[in-house]
C-alpha cells in the first residue's frame, strides 16, 4: 500500500512543480552560478574584461590595505547600527501608539508610510536640500534669530554618515512601523485583559509578554533591515557621492566604482565577495540557532 502511495505523492501538484522549474533554474543559474563566478574571478587580475589569470589572494591583500575600503567598512558598521537600533525602536513605538485605536489612525499610518514609496534617489536629493547649510534647516533656523546654530552633517567629514542615516530612517521607519503594527494586531485581546486584571503595567506587558510573542515579526524585520544595510548605495550617491573626499564611502559604492569606473573587475569582485562573506557570517549562525537548535532540542 505504501509503495502505491509514493508515486502519487511524487506526482502530486505536478502542474505547480512544472511551473516552478523556470524559477528554480533562474535561481540556480543566475544567483548560485553568478555568485560562484564572482568568487572565482576575485582570485584573478581581471581588468576591463574577465580573464582566468589567477593571482591568489593579491586582490584581497590590496583590498584590505586600501584606506577607502576600510572607511567604507567603518561607515557600514555605523550606518548599520543606527539603522538597526533606531528603526526598530522608533518603528515599534509608533506601532504601539497607533495600536491604541487613536482617531485618524489611517491618516497617520499613511503619513508615516509615505516616505517608503519614494526611491532612495528622491529621498537622498530631498535630504541633501534639507541639510544644505545655505538654504536648508540651518538657514531657516538662523533666519529665525538663532545665528549661531550649525547643522551641516553632509559637509562635515566626521559626521557625514549620520546625516545619511537620518534620511534612511525617515524613509524606512514607516515600513517597520507597519510590520510591527501587524504583529501587535495579531496578539489576542485576552492577553491584554489578563495583564490588566493582574495589574501589570503596560510597559512590562510589552517588554515581557508582547515582544517575545512577536519574535517571528522581529526576525522578518531584522532580515529586511539587514538587506537594506548591506546594499545601501543610491542614498549615498544622491546625497554626497561618497564625499567629502571618501568620508561617506560604502562597500556597494566601492564595488560599483571599481567595476565600472576604474575598470578593475578583479578588485570589484574581491570587494563583492567580502560583502557576501559578511552576510554569510551573519546568516549561518542565525539559521543554525533558528532551525538547527529546534531539531536538537
Amino acid at each position: 500500500m505504501s509503495n502505491n502511495e509514493r508515486p502519487n505523492q511524487l506526482f502530486r501538484n505536478l502542474n505547480a512543480k512544472i511551473a516552478s522549474i523556470p524559477m528554480i533554474l533562474t535561481a540556480v543559474v543566475v544567483f548560485v552560478g553568478g555568485t560562484a563566478w564572482t568568487v572565482l574571478y576575485s582570485f584573478t587580475n581581471s581588468k576591463l574584461l574577465p580573464r582566468l589569470n589567477f593571482v591568489g589572494l593579491d586582490q584581497y591583500h590590496r583590498l584590505w590595505s586600501t584606506s577607502r575600503w576600510l572607511v567604507s567598512i567603518e561607515n557600514l558598521l555605523i550606518y548599520g547600527a543606527i539603522s538597526l537600533v533606531f528603526s526598530l525602536v522608533i518603528g515599534f513605538l509608533l506601532a504601539a501608539l497607533l495600536d491604541q485605536k487613536i482617531r485618524f489612525e489611517d491618516t497617520f499610518r499613511t503619513i508615516f508610510l509615505y516616505p517608503f514609496a519614494l526611491s532612495f534617489i528622491v529621498t537622498g536629493l530631498v535630504w541633501q536640500w534639507l541639510l544644505n547649510p545655505d538654504f536648508g534647516v540651518q538657514r531657516v533656523v538662523r533666519d529665525l534669530g538663532w545665528t549661531s546654530f550649525s547643522f551641516d552633517p553632509l559637509y562635515n567629514s566626521s559626521i557625514v554618515i549620520y546625516g545619511i542615516s537620518i534620511a534612511a530612517l525617515w524613509q524606512g521607519t514607516g515600513l517597520i512601523m507597519c510590520l510591527m503594527l501587524a504583529g501587535l494586531r495579531g496578539i489576542d485581546e485576552d492577553i491584554w485583559k489578563a495583564a490588566r486584571v493582574d495589574g501589570i503595567p503596560a510597559w512590562k506587558t510589552y517588554l515581557f509578554i508582547i515582544i517575545p510573542m512577536m519574535r517571528p515579526v522581529f526576525i522578518t524585520t531584522l532580515v529586511i533591515i539587514a538587506a537594506g544595510i548591506v546594499k545601501v548605495y543610491d542614498l549615498v550617491v544622491a546625497q554626497t557621492s561618497g564625499g567629502p573626499g571618501i568620508a561617506s564611502e560604502v562597500p556597494a559604492k566601492y564595488v560599483y566604482d571599481y567595476m565600472f569606473f576604474a575598470q578593475n573587475l578583479g578588485q570589484g569582485f574581491a570587494a563583492s565577495t567580502m560583502m557576501l562573506l559578511s552576510v554569510v557570517i551573519v546568516i549561518v549562525p542565525w539559521a543554525y540557532l533558528e532551525f538547527g537548535g529546534k531539531k536538537h532540542g
